[in-house]
């Protein structure tokens, strides 16, 4: 019996809906593993009404369930708007699709979104532009959610905030109304712009670009009109005590089973075999269209692969040094790791990034211990789970420069992945990939200036009468310019 095809913006949109649906089974199941059952939706509903910058955990804040019920309720309705809205799902919507519920646990809520969400749809519409094409767009603006809650519940109190209710004034509402506003004509329109920057080195485009226009909204917001800004709220969650902060078992046993599902889908959708994917993982990553080179169920399998390798990655670390275990962030992050897993991300371009985090707390363990000085960090402080997940966004730096590239690239990253989320005040939730951003425009210079890449280009040319007259003109080329130099 002959195999039934698919197109891959329906797998898209069926690994969006597998996705949620695992958020909301998970929910329920939570809810009896944790003994949450009767406060669920109350639990959601302190998540959806709380200010909740960088980095506020929605497992301390909601819960367990509640966590859960949020992402999956965030991700169905991102679901239905790639399934309602006319046209094919593509690459880019997977990735907002997939920062989306990452941030779910963490910044993010049902209530928060919709702002930020709607407002591009006003600027797709003065310009003509198509919905479903440019819907990653809305999902992407999702990052400005923790400036919303704040501006609604907290901005305009002058300091007479209170956990657990609706603290609303009039003010606060204009506020919001005129930010996402804002957002709707400015986040189209700096995306573009941020690529040019960074040369498509690192995938998380819009944290560079958000990053700054956050950084600015905060200090004009705060800094400019004398207003103290407030970090995340603790809330002393008994249940989250209980379980020592960390729900380690339930996350490997959720992560599992979805990783697994996704390496079994992509096998069987990919005729029962693992062909193409030893093709994909030679990939570099930059300006690649991994669905459209490979198919998507070789991109279903490089979901579960990394997906797992990533949750090694974090329960190794987790085991041999102290610091965060899998709280809301962590869970988050392990989400995030895989937003560009369908255009650039594989695991043969992303471990030497993660070894560059490993190198930095090598270097700094020693230096403390021959200065007598105890290290006041681990690459298990959230900062840094939460830094390495996006910094694989930099992972074509590892395909078009080499592993040694890759490694100082992580470190860069690595050393500055704490001090970045200060510049916006902790109100924009790509900080990662703000810092990676940062780190291939300081990194970027340096390699083209000690690697060029003409020369790999010279290697690679074709043995044709116009390979050989380019061959010509780039070997003239580089000695001109070795010329200059020495």
């Amino acid at each position: 019996m002959k195999q039934k095809s698919y197109t891959n913006s329906q797998i898209i949109n069926g690994t969006a809906f597998g996705f949620s649906a695992a958020f909301l089974i998970s929910a329920w199941i939570a809810a009896i593993y944790t003994g949450e059952w009767g406060s669920v939706f109350s639990n959601w509903y302190h998540i959806m009404i709380s200010p909740c910058p960088l980095v506020t955990d929605y497992f301390a804040l909601g819960g367990l369930s509640g966590a859960m019920l949020n992402a999956g309720a965030c991700g169905m309705a991102c679901f239905l708007f790639m399934i309602l809205l006319k046209g094919d799902s593509h690459p880019n919507t997977l990735a907002g699709y997939f920062l989306v519920v990452a941030h779910c646990f963490y910044g993010l809520n049902f209530f928060n979104m919709w702002p930020c969400f709607f407002a591009p749809f006003l600027y797709f519409r003065w310009k003509k532009l198509d919905y479903k094409q440019n819907l990653q767009v809305c999902m992407f603006a999702t990052s400005f959610a923790p400036f919303v809650s704040e501006f609604l519940f907290r901005y305009t109190q002058r300091g007479s905030y209170m956990f657990g209710r609706l603290n609303l004034t009039l003010p606060g509402v204009l506020l919001t109304v005129f930010f996402s506003l804002l957002l709707g004509f400015v986040v189209p329109a700096i995306l573009p712009g941020a690529q040019a920057w960074h040369k498509g080195y690192n995938l998380y485009n819009g944290g560079l670009a958000f990053g700054m226009f956050g950084f600015f909204v905060y200090n004009f917001m705060y800094k400019t009109m004398g207003i103290l800004s407030m970090g995340p709220i603790f809330h002393n969650n008994e249940i989250y005590n209980r379980f020592h902060h960390s729900y380690r078992l339930y996350a490997n046993c959720f992560f599992l089973s979805v990783f697994l599902l996704c390496l079994l889908a992509g096998f069987l959708l990919n005729e029962k075999s693992f062909k193409g994917y030893k093709l994909l993982l030679k990939d570099t990553g930059h300006g690649s269209n991994f669905a459209e080179k490979y198919g998507m169920p070789v991109c279903l399998i490089n979901i579960g692969v990394y997906g797992l390798l990533f949750l090694a990655y974090l329960n190794i670390v987790i085991h041999f040094t102290q610091g965060a275990g899998f709280t809301g962030p962590t869970v988050g992050v392990a989400l995030a790791a895989l937003t560009f897993t369908a255009m650039g991300q594989h695991p043969k371009n992303v471990w030497p990034i993660i070894i560059g985090y490993q190198i930095l707390y090598l270097v700094t363990s020693f230096f403390c211990h021959v200065n007598g000085r105890v290290i006041t960090w681990s690459i298990t402080t959230q900062g840094y789970i939460n830094g390495v997940a996006f910094a694989t966004g930099l992972c074509p730096i590892v395909g078009r420069y080499g592993i040694r590239a890759g490694f100082a690239a992580g470190f860069l990253c690595a050393s500055m992945c704490t001090a970045t989320s200060a510049l916006h005040g902790g109100y924009v939730l790509y900080n990662g990939g703000f810092t990676a951003g940062i780190t291939a425009l300081i990194l970027l210079p340096i390699l083209e200036h000690y690697i060029p890449r003409t020369r790999d280009e010279i290697k690679s040319q074709p043995f044709t009468m116009q390979g050989m007259i380019t061959l010509v003109e780039n070997i003239s080329s580089v000695s001109k310019n070795d010329e200059r130099e020495h």
